[in-house]
């Protein structure tokens, strides 16, 4: 889920070499952040009950937003969520997805890494 519009949401992770196997984008719900409707859409399009999912989130609305659809949350820039890592490096070697993310090409491109959501069976 982001606050992004999908064209620029599929812009920005396209620069960064990134394919999302899900994406909703804020033209594509009727409510943005804090309102969980985006969060648990993701999840169904997923097939997963939110509460199986991990919000990984940099702003306080869409942390917001990932509790009230049932969600964990990971709160970067200090902010407060169930987990509280340093940065998008530390949260990948957390999940043992260290190998699989590239932070430095994601910043590069734009794209806003607080953004996203892990869903696990």
């Amino acid at each position: 889920m982001t606050s992004a519009d999908r064209r620029l949401a599929e812009a920005r992770l396209g620069a960064a070499g990134v394919v999302a196997p899900v994406l909703v984008a804020r033209d594509d719900v009727r409510h943005g952040k804090p309102d969980p409707e985006g969060y648990r859409a993701a999840a169904a399009e997923l097939g997963l009950d939110p509460a199986t999912c991990l919000v990984v989130e940099d702003a306080r609305a869409g942390l917001d937003a990932g509790r009230a659809a049932g969600a964990a949350t990971a709160a970067l820039r200090g902010l407060d969520g169930d987990l509280r890592p340093s940065g998008l490096p530390e949260l990948t070697a957390l999940l043992g997805l260290a190998d699989a993310v590239r932070p430095e090409s994601a910043s590069s491109a734009g794209v806003r890494t607080g953004e996203m959501a892990i869903g696990a069976r």
